[in-house]
């Protein structure tokens, strides 16, 4: 498989490397393409890597295209390599934030598989939440899409008027998630423990929350109820963090994003 990523900024070269240090996900050749390239250069020495600016020449080499340029870029995008895109061959796969599948068919004006996917930048080590819709051209080969995001995280196939929701849930989540951990590290800091072992505290107790909800099944709240004994540090602790809003400051950080998102 021959697979072209348009625009290595932060996500598209996030996913570059995703897919260089998989083991299990097998590519022929990777093609990617920036404006300045000056940032890619030590890629090159990779085998089975090639650098360009050159978006047709990329497209042209590739059988998926995955399109992870700025959204106000888009569009020039799509009308430069227009041309040389082919329904018979090409998967295009757009991680452009807010852009429907719409809007790139009807720039493209082919009958061409689409499959619109949101991952966020942990897919630089295998542990991207995608999610992904297609049209109907492209619902045939989604299963390509979710081989190549299965290999660098999961996967989930959603419709399509659920992705801003995703975006905000996953893309930004990721933003949300670390700003927890390092408010629980400035707090380790407060409770005395130095800047690094603060971190790697909060580091290690998020990731072992996340795998126990992974690998239980269980409801947040069955795992809460574990650790909150009657009278005890726990409860006390979670109580006062709910009288400060912890949860509805969440809510409605996630709902004003959302807002957002609809705006651009």
């Amino acid at each position: 498989m021959k697979i072209a990523i348009l625009g290595t900024g932060n996500l598209g070269y996030s996913i570059a490397i995703g897919i260089l240090t998989q083991d299990n996900f097998k590519f022929k050749n990777l093609y990617l393409t920036k404006r300045n390239t000056s940032s890619l250069d030590s890629w090159s020495k990779l085998p089975n890597v090639k650098i360009s600016t050159d978006n047709k020449k990329a497209v042209r080499f590739s059988d998926v295209i995955i399109i992870a340029v700025q959204p106000n870029q888009l569009r020039d995008v799509l009308e430069e390599i227009k041309d040389v895109v082919n329904p018979k061959r090409h998967t295009v796969i757009s991680v452009v934030t807010g852009r429907k599948i719409n809007e790139i068919e009807n720039i493209l004006e082919k009958d061409i598989a689409i499959v619109r996917s949101m991952p966020n930048t942990a897919i630089s080590v295998g542990q991207s939440m995608t999610c992904l819709s297609a049209n109907k051209k492209g619902s045939e080969n989604v299963e390509l899409a979710k081989m190549i995001f299965n290999s660098l995280g999961k996967t989930m196939c959603i419709e399509e008027k659920l992705m801003q929701a995703a975006t905000v849930i996953c893309a930004s989540g990721i933003a949300f998630w670390m700003r927890l951990i390092r408010a629980t590290t400035q707090g380790a800091v407060q409770l005395g423990f130095d800047a690094e072992e603060a971190q790697e505290l909060s580091m290690q107790t998020a990731l072992g929350a996340a795998s126990l909800l992974i690998k239980s099944g269980n409801h947040p709240e069955e795992e809460i109820d574990k650790v909150t004994t009657p009278s005890g540090c726990t409860i006390e602790g979670l109580n006062e963090m709910e009288h400060q809003g912890l949860s509805s400051s969440l809510i409605k950080g996630l709902v004003t994003s959302f807002e957002k998102i609809n705006q651009i």
